[in-house]
Order: C-alpha cells, then structure tokens, then sequence
C-alpha cells in the first residue's frame, strides 16, 4: 500500500540512472519502502547501464548480508522491490523522481523534460547533482515549484547527509525535510551556488592535499596525517580512489575558481589520474605509514588552516547555517566537526593556521570571523502557540552533553516569558532517538566526585525547570531513549511515543557503573509502580512503548504525526503534581547478576532515601548520591569499559 506522511501519498519512486550511485540510492529507498510495498524503478538509457547498475546493487546487498546486517527474507523482498527497465512507461505514477545521470547540464535537462512529461503533476523531481544550481538544471521545466536537488553522498546507502538545495519557486523543500528525516536521512537545506555547502569543503582539502604531493609528500602519508589531524575515517585520496570522483573533481575545483577564490584550481596530478584513470597512491587498511614528527607538523598546519578557511567561507557566504554545517560535515565527510573543532583549538589559533595558510597561498580567501562559535543544537519552531524544541545531535542519537542542557534551558526560559505561548513540546531529530542518553564524553570528563555532584545538580536544576514551567511541556518520543534521555522525558508533564519503539526508557546505569544523576532515581518511582521503577533502576532495565503505555508513562503511541499529536494535548493538558509514590514495605529482592553491589548500596540509598522528601531536597539528595559513586572504584571500571567496549563486554566491577 502506497506510503502516506506529512499530507503527501508516495506509491512508486523513480530513479533515472543506473551508474556510480543511483543503485545506491535505489538500495536504500527500497530498504525504507519496501515495507511499506512502495516499488522502486530504476531506469537508463541501454541495457548494459542497467545491468552494471543492477550489478552494483546486488553486491551491496550481498555484502550486507554477509555482514549480517539483513535477513535473507528482507534481501528477497528488497530485491523484489526494485525493478531495472528500459521501459520509461513503469515510472509512470512515480510522486517522486530523482535524476541520477551524469553531470552534464543538458543531459538533466532533457531528463527533467521527459519526466514532466510522464508523470503526474504533483510529483517531485529531483537531481541528484553534485554542483549544477537547480535554477540551471530546471530552466525548461514548466512548473519548478516541484523541483529541487537531492544530493547524496556516497555511499548513499549508508551516508546519511542529503543536502537539499531548492529552485527559486521550490514549494515542497519542507515536505522534503522532514520526508528524509523521517526514513532515517540527516537532511539540510543549502541555498543555490555551484557546488552548494559541503562539495566545496571536502575538494577544498583534496586540493590542500594535491599540493603537498606536489611538493613530495607521499599519498598515503598525507590520507594518514589528514585522519590524525582532522579525525577523518579515511584520507582524502582514498576517498577520491573509493568514490571515483577525481573527474567531477577536476571540473569542481575549475568551477570553484571564478564562483568562490581564486585559490581554487585543477592540479597537474589531478589532471594525469583523470586522463590514465589511475587510482591514487594509497595505504592498505591496517597498513601502518611511518612520517616524522617534523612532517606531521608541516601537513596538519596546512590541512587544517585551509579546512578552517573553508568552512568559514562557506558559513560567511550565506547559503547554509553554522548549525547545519558543523553536523553536516561531521555526519557527511566523517570528519571533526569544524565550528566545534575551532572552539576547542581557540580563536588565536585557528586564526593563526588559517592567515599562515592564505600567506602561503596566493588566491585562498582569509574569513572575517574565527570563532568562538556559539553552536545551536536545539532548534525551536513555533506552531501557532506551542514551541517545538529539537535536539538535533544525529551522530550521537541525540545524547545530552552540557551545550544541549543549556540550550534547553534558555529555550524553556524563553518559553516560560512569552506570554503568547501556551506550551512546549520536546522531541528529538531522525526517526532512531528522542534522546539516546547522556553523551559519554561528558560523564568520562568528571575528574572527582565534587564534579559529578556538580553535573548532578546542574542537571536537576535545568530538568526542574522544565517540570515547573507552569506551562505544558510534552515529550514527542520519536525513537529511543535512555538514561538521560528518560530522564528528560520523565520531567516532561506528559509523554507521547512513536508505535512500536522496542526501547522506549531505560536506566542502563549501574551497567556503567554509576547511578541516574538527572532525577532518574526520584521521578520514575513516583511515576510508575514502585516495584517496577525499584527494578528497572537497580538492574539497568528497558521499557517498550507497549510497556510503558500499560505502566501510565507514555499517554499513547502515534502512528502518524507525533509531533502534531504532541502539539493537541499540550492544549489540551494542564500539568499536574505527580501523586505520591506507593512505597512496599519491604522492598522486592532484585538479582544483580554481575552488576556493582557498591554502586547498588549507593542507588538504593539515594530512592529509598530521596523518595520520601520534597522533590527538591531529593533531587539535591540524588546529586550527593551521584557524586559519592564517583569516588568508587566500580565507577571508574564500569566508564573504562563503556569507552573501550561501549557494553558489548560486561564490566567486571569489584564491589568496592
């Protein structure tokens, strides 16, 4: 049956290409669709494009079957799912059409005319282009309100990042924001200049990368340095090598020339491996490359003052914003994010490798601003009279770290002052996480239990101020939470979830070696069952969306649009005080396995304790609690464990 989402029924797409990555975008619509029984049509211009392509695919889908990552059912029905034809009549009653063909403009442009002509007038068309505006790309089509580029990045099946770029009368980007959020993209919309946001980034630093192999530096040596200074999962020529993109490189860089700086310009070695099609130079996976501290020095100083110079450019010429940049970078080029790496290094610095750089550099533009950056990672809406607040950390599932509290907070307070806002609700970005926990950097940074108590109470005090707005604030569970990000949810005044969520809540903890520090240990036995939330907290416990509903946690669980549920009973709901917990007289025995009886002394200490004072005082009581866990040995054995296995090892504590 055809799929329905934000008001628009999709029942067929279309892909139109069959070379280097329309078969991975087909891979991943029929991996999202195929459940839904949305068919995808790939489509080319000759039988042996087709059958590459369905080559390509197939041994996509074998490797990820190998790897585990499909059951040989789902392999059957995704491959079912799509059909590779020459007849241009199956992508008629596509809704959705996305041009995958080469980068030449009139090529596109005779795509976009037939596809006019074939499918119906409310369908979207796409272009999967890399660096044509789409003012350029659409300027035959008849109606461009419908039109605008997908941009994937390879591979598309796996890589998250879709750059949205929309045509001047593009009436569906909204539509399509939260379409790919929804199937589980990380989209952003970027405004129309050749080669859009991220393309210029990423062969800004191939090109920093050419011209120390031009003055001798081995590839390898350089993809090596270039992982250690900018935290890359792969150097840039091993990328090229991988995606194949030294030609639509070269024709980048020649674009970038007249459209961004001077600076930006082919290379004599580029333009030999577009001519002999030779790979680049490069290290074997687990192959170690040996260079001098000396040339290290030499290389990271030069990488990273073009990388900073280039997100910089990027930010200051307006066609995307720091937020989306910062997380597009890290979830789309797997690098450090920039705008955070800056922060960290220091206005002085980066100023200083950025201004060596364009001294070196004849052409290479020198920003006007160097930080310090202030990073948005909670985004606010406003519908009518309730805000919708969104914490948007993909990479992480959304983890709480301090930036995110403190957003939170300023949001809330802006929220509590507007007299024109009746409410709020709190979800969280993608269709995987509402929040996935506390982020582990946070937590690892504690140095003694004065600090931990500290984070406690920050946290309690921010959470407080969410549960005692005097305004309804709901809790739009789009995906999984855990830990603190349970603990969010809990001091929400109610709490709405997407069907179907396997792992709604938890309090995984003690597993870690610690104890809730966000008033975890306090709200769910006041929320629940005690004998419940007493077993949840003291075993590291999960609650479905099923469960949770029975136990009263959850309101109910939304098929359609969560967050338009959330928005009605934020209107509707008045908060209210939760009742008084019914506390066993002799609480139930709960087998610990393996977990710390230390830690679990300290966690008992802090409900039993905590569960019969004013919130207030058992929050702060929950902080104390929190704190003297920190100076316990199974503390630190349980976060070691964390950051070397992230628990696919259970820690061995010691009960001290």
């Amino acid at each position: 049956m055809p799929l329905t989402l934000f008001g628009r029924t999709i029942s067929r797409v279309a892909i139109v290409g069959s070379g280097h990555i329309g078969p991975d975008i087909a891979f991943y619509f029929s991996r999202v669709l195929a459940p839904h029984g949305v068919p995808i049509v790939v489509t080319d211009v000759s039988r042996e494009a087709l059958d590459a392509g369905r080559t390509r695919l197939l041994r996509r889908v074998k490797r990820a079957t190998e790897s585990g990552s499909f059951k040989t059912s789902d392999v059957i029905a995704l491959e079912k799912n799509i059909t590779f034809t020459l007849d241009k009549s199956l992508l008629t009653g596509a809704e959705l059409a996305i041009e995958a063909a080469t980068e030449k403009l009139e090529v596109k442009q005779a795509i976009f005319e037939e596809l006019e002509r074939l499918l119906p007038s409310h369908a979207i068309l796409a272009s999967n282009s890399s660096h044509l505006q789409p003012e350029r790309i659409f300027e035959r089509v008849r109606r461009p309100e419908r039109c605008l580029v997908h941009h994937f990045f390879f591979p598309a099946d796996k890589n998250p990042l879709v750059e949205l770029i929309p045509h001047p009368r593009t009436n569906v980007t909204d539509w399509c924001l939260r379409f790919y959020e929804r199937i589980g993209k990380v989209p952003i919309q970027v405004k129309s200049r050749y080669g859009y946001a991220i393309n210029p980034i990423f062969e800004g630093l191939f090109l920093a990368a050419s011209l120390l192999d031009e003055e001798g530096l081995p590839p390898a040596v350089i993809d090596a340095i270039a992982s250690r200074a900018l935290g890359m999962g792969a150097g840039p020529f091993t990328i090229m090598n991988l995606t194949g993109g030294n030609p639509i490189t070269q024709v980048g860089l020649a674009g970038y020339h007249d459209v961004i700086m001077p600076w930006f310009r082919s290379t004599p070695r580029l333009d030999e491996k577009v001519l002999t099609r030779e790979p680049w130079e490069s290290s074997d996976r687990g192959e170690t490359v040996s260079y001098s501290n000396a040339i290290y020095e030499k290389a990271s100083r030069r990488l990273l003052g073009a990388y900073f110079g280039l997100a910089c450019e990027v930010l200051e010429s307006g066609i995307s914003t720091l937020g989306d940049l910062d997380m597009a970078i890290e979830t789309g080029l797997s690098m450090k994010a920039p705008f955070t790496f800056m922060n960290e290094l220091g206005y002085k610095r980066v100023k200083e490798l950025v201004t060596a750089y364009a001294a070196e550099q004849p052409g290479f533009k020198v920003p006007r601003d160097f930080g310090p950056w202030n990073i948005p990672c909670v985004f606010r809406e406003t519908i009518g009279d309730i805000a919708i607040l969104t914490v948007r950390r993909p990479r992480s599932l959304n983890a709480l770290n301090r930036d995110v509290l403190r957003q939170l907070d300023g949001q809330i307070a802006a929220v509590k002052k507007d007299p024109l806002l009746r409410g709020a609700v709190i979800t969280g970005f993608g269709s995987k996480a509402f929040v996935s926990g506390a982020d582990i950097g946070m937590l690892s940074a504690v140095k003694n239990p004065e600090e931990a108590q500290a984070l406690s109470r920050e946290s309690n005090e921010i959470l407080r101020r969410i549960e005692t707005l005097g305004k309804p604030v709901i809790a739009a569970m789009n995906g999984l939470s855990l830990g603190g990000g349970s603990e969010l949810a809990y001091a929400c005044t109610a709490r709405v979830a997407r069907k179907g969520v396997s792992m709604l809540f938890g309090q995984p903890e003690v597993r870690l070696g610690i104890i809730p520090g966000a008033g975890g240990s306090q709200r769910l036995p006041r929320l629940i069952d005690f004998s419940t939330a007493w077993r949840i907290l003291r075993t590291g416990g999960v609650l479905s969306g099923d469960e949770a509903q029975k136990l009263g946690l959850i309101l109910e669980q939304v098929e359609g649009d969560l967050v338009a549920r959330a928005i009605e009973i934020a209107r509707a709901i008045k908060p209210d005080p939760a009742p008084p917990p019914r506390i066993p007289a002799v609480p139930l025995e709960v087998d610990l396995g393996g977990l710390s009886r230390r830690v679990d002394e300290i966690l008992k200490k802090a409900v039993l304790t905590g569960i019969r004072m004013p919130m207030e005082q058992a929050l702060e009581f929950e902080s104390k609690c929190f704190g003297e866990v920190f100076a316990t040995r199974d503390c630190q054995i349980g976060l070691e464990n964390y950051l070397r296995t992230g628990l696919k090892q259970p820690a061995v504590f010691t009960h001290s």
